[in-house]
């Protein structure tokens, strides 16, 4: 089990800060929150040690890379004990934009963008019906999208 960091309201301002733009200075980032560049710094450099900041990624608009369809898939495994190496399989894949383990009837649900249904059906056969572990998929194709995914939304509580 991952052990609880205690983060306090500095922390926590800081977090929300980064959440939204992680490339702002520190100097920025300080005057926002009122602490001085160095402790910024001291405090981001701690969040990154202790895993609470995981990871410093780019959110990437699947419209601006030309894959304009946006695809769920609910996959299905065999059984449990090939978890793992369906999501190594998965995992470097550029389609994906998102994966996760989950509960109920699903093992897990993929978020994927592709240009067309044609690359879509490729993917389908490189990635899900060769993989002799897959008992089933269902796709859901993405018609509009409501909400766009943000971090913001889902502030963690102090």
């Amino acid at each position: 089990m991952t052990e609880s960091v205690i983060l306090d309201d500095f922390d926590h301002r800081l977090l929300a800060l980064v959440r939204r733009d992680n490339l702002q200075p520190a100097r920025v980032l300080g005057e926002a929150v009122g602490l001085s560049e160095s402790a910024v710094l001291r405090r981001l450099r701690r969040l990154r040690a202790t895993g609470v900041i995981a990871a410093d990624i780019a959110v990437v608009d699947p419209a601006r890379l030309a894959r304009t369809i946006t695809v769920q898939v609910l996959v299905k495994m065999e059984r449990e004990g090939v978890m793992t190496a369906f999501a190594a399989r998965v995992k470097n894949r550029p389609e994906i934009l998102g994966a996760w383990q989950v509960t109920g009837g699903t093992d897990f649900l993929l978020m994927i963008a592709v240009p067309s249904m044609e690359a879509y059906e490729t993917f389908c056969s490189q990635v899900l019906t060769d993989h002799t572990q897959v008992r089933s998929f269902e796709t859901l194709v993405v018609l509009r999208e409501i909400v766009r995914p943000d971090p913001q939304r889902a502030r963690l509580a102090p």
